[in-house]
């Protein structure tokens, strides 16, 4: 069965005629969330998802928090256009407006920043969100839960409470340690619980620029925000089972097609193996070490530089993206590759 991974560094355009391919060739579709975020997107089906805009963050957010995730490295423009620097509506005072709590178990640049650092055991990210919501009940906690004490969870909670807006960001260190899915389950709840004090919401550190439009534009046309199987002809979603680095670990694949990502780099070294055996064909305009195991590298313009299209923020905004400078001769963009295999893939079949 042929595997089409990746998506979410190119346009939502380039997506929907990927996806036509995939209809077509009954493929495996995939992107990057199977490796930062899908379980996000799990707990989102289980619970909900409270969120809001950035613009929202800027202009109201007075408590931020940062959990499992690094903005000062990860998301470098982050915090001076969104979250704790700029002077918002509300917020004119800038950072001194805000109160900034990080939980990570690593002192990281953006933990030093903190008003509060919260330095939690690795993997114990679910008992102390847990611990968080029993502090805003009030209720008996024990002495120290995940390394923190009991102190100063409760002092959290209060900081908490006490806010105008506050906003939840989280990132892969909740996502991809223990309990996975869990872990956002409980997010959202206690984002939940601080809404009936103040106003809450929560939102993912997303990757990938357009990793939020794959996912949307996946769910528009299949239903489903990734590990989408089509070999059937209708789409199935069972990540775990249809997810790219599962269905390469059981050899199950005997073609990829990668755009958009570089698994490459990001995935365990058997799937790269799997990868490097079968025909792959990676799609980049860089040289990545996906190219490098592939037997086609096929170089595109530059997504978002020398082409414009559509392409979603990670608070789900779609923003049009404008072409900044003409690509070299002769050169392609993801779109009209795509749409010149669909055509060829057609005429094979006999559909056309």
């Amino acid at each position: 069965k042929p595997l089409m991974y990746g998506w979410s560094s190119t346009n939502c355009e380039a997506q929907s005629v990927g996806n036509e391919i995939a209809e077509i060739s009954k493929a495996c579709c995939d992107n990057t969330a199977a490796v930062c975020h899908g379980t996000t997107l799990i707990a989102v089906q289980d619970i909900g998802l409270p969120t809001c805009t950035l613009g929202e963050v800027k202009n109201r957010a007075d408590r931020v928090i940062f959990w499992g995730c690094n903005p000062a490295h990860a998301h470098p423009r982050h915090m001076s256009r969104y979250s704790i620097f700029p002077r918002g509506f509300f917020t004119g005072k800038g950072q001194m407006s805000r109160k900034l709590v990080v939980v990570d178990p690593r002192v990281t640049d953006t933990a030093k920043m903190a008003d509060m650092h919260l330095q939690v055991q690795q993997g114990h990210d679910y008992e102390l969100l847990c611990a968080l919501r029993v502090a805003l009940k009030g209720e008996w906690l024990p002495d120290t839960v995940g390394g923190i004490p009991q102190e100063k969870i409760r002092e959290v909670a209060d900081i908490l409470k006490s806010g105008r807006f506050g906003i939840i960001f989280f990132g892969m260190g909740v996502t991809q340690s223990l309990s996975k899915n869990h872990n956002i389950d409980e997010a959202i709840a206690l984002t939940k619980d601080l809404n009936e004090y103040t106003k809450y919401s929560i939102m993912p550190m997303r990757g990938h620029y357009n990793v939020t439009g794959s996912g949307e534009v996946f769910a528009w046309q299949f239903g489903f925000p990734y590990s989408v199987d089509l070999t059937r002809g209708f789409a199935r979603y069972n990540p775990g089972d249809s997810s790219s680095i599962d269905l390469l670990n059981r050899g199950e694949v005997d073609a990829m097609f990668t755009i958009g990502s570089d698994p490459g780099a990001h995935f365990p070294i058997s799937a790269v193996k799997q990868i490097a055996k079968v025909d792959s064909v990676c799609i980049d305009p860089h040289l990545t070490p996906t190219s490098g195991v592939s037997k086609l590298h096929v170089p595109v313009a530059f997504n978002g530089v020398e082409c414009g299209g559509n392409c979603y923020r990670m608070d789900n905004v779609p923003i049009d993206c404008r072409k900044v400078v003409e690509p070299p001769e002769g050169m392609l963009t993801d779109e009209q590759f795509l749409v010149m295999v669909r055509d060829r893939l057609r005429k094979l079949k006999g559909a056309a």
